[in-house]
């Protein structure tokens, strides 16, 4: 298909390293550029608004592509701009951190943060292409590395196969990139299979949101206190929580649940919470977007690859995984 404009939407650092590594194809040399400001604090009604902005201003139509060049930060917002311009326009995502690759670019779900909580607006909207290419993990550093790979752990648990091994066997302090270029494939398979059973997340792809409940709430404990903290720290954090309770209700390993956290731990270190902090955390908990009728849901493991979907967690069940998270290990 052709299109009438291209457009190329990137951050203040992608357009510095990334941006050289496509800027010689044919395809992009008439491309507009736009950039906006790094960090998932940005991901807001206000920059969608200014790109939106410009999408005007440089004559941009229904028959115009969006080409989002960037983290999941950029694939999301960009995507839920694309999706609501002029009704939608076509897009296609270039995830260039190991997050965006493995997470945000399989999966059709674009949106901004809103009122301190995580991706609260957004629209369920497949990008035209996703073009994978991971030369450019050589462009991060080691906490945005780390960051994309909780995603990995989180599948590698959702996986009944030897994944899981690997991912806790694989050096992070010395990547051998080719390794990695097969795990992120593999990583990647294992949301494919689960989008492609429930596009819309009606029921197993509830199963990716395994570290998420707790996960965001840290995320938007942290994104409060001024002291925001990358997507996969924080999921790290989450699935320590989820784990205990998987394993103190649902009959998860207790010598893998430790194993496990102790790898998060070790490679994570915890954000620094009290017992004063449980209300504010509860309180985003409560605003998960999976929850129904007022009662917290949560995705809960009974083994690698066993999930339980929807499961109620109380209050205290909450606090008892934070004091586990806080105490253990």
């Amino acid at each position: 298909m052709s299109y009438d404009k291209v457009f190329v939407l990137t951050d203040e650092h992608t357009r510095e390293l990334c941006w050289p590594v496509v800027s010689e194809l044919e395809s992009l040399h008439d491309a507009v550029h736009i950039t906006i400001p790094a960090g998932d604090v940005n991901k807001n009604l206000d920059t969608a608004q200014m790109v939106w902005r410009q999408l005007c201003e440089q004559g941009a139509t229904r028959h115009s592509l969006l080409v989002n060049l960037g983290g999941g930060m950029v694939t999301d917002l960009g995507g839920f701009v694309a999706s609501t311009f002029k009704r939608g326009i076509k897009y296609i995502n270039i995830p260039t951190t190991l997050l965006s690759m493995v997470d945000a670019s399989v999966g059709g779900k674009t949106g901004v943060n809103f009122e301190g909580l995580k991706n609260e607006i957004g629209v369920f909207s497949e990008p035209a292409r996703v073009i994978l290419d991971t030369q450019f993990l050589k462009t991060l550093d080691g906490e945005n590395i780390l960051s994309g790979y909780a995603e990995m752990l989180k599948h590698g648990l959702l996986s009944k196969s030897d994944m899981l091994d690997d991912l806790l066997a694989f050096d992070l302090s010395d990547i051998d990139y080719q390794a990695m270029d097969r795990m992120v494939r593999r990583s990647i398979g294992v949301k494919k299979m689960f989008v492609e059973k429930d596009p819309h997340e009606k029921d197993v792809r509830k199963a990716l949101n395994f570290g998420h409940t707790i996960g965001h709430a840290f995320e938007s404990f942290a994104m409060d206190k001024g002291n925001p903290v990358l997507h996969g720290y924080a999921v790290a954090w989450g699935m320590i929580s989820e784990l205990y309770l998987s394993s103190a209700y649902y009959e998860f390993p207790t010598d893998m649940m430790q194993t496990v956290v102790r790898f998060i731990v070790d490679h994570y270190g915890k954000m620094e919470i009290s017992c004063d902090d449980y209300e504010q955390i509860f309180n985003y908990v409560t605003h998960d977007k999976k929850n129904s009728f007022g009662t917290v849901k949560c995705t809960l493991l009974s083994a690698p690859g066993r999930v339980r979907i929807g499961r109620p967690i109380t209050k205290e069940q909450v606090f008892e995984s934070l004091d586990f998270y806080r105490d253990g290990q």
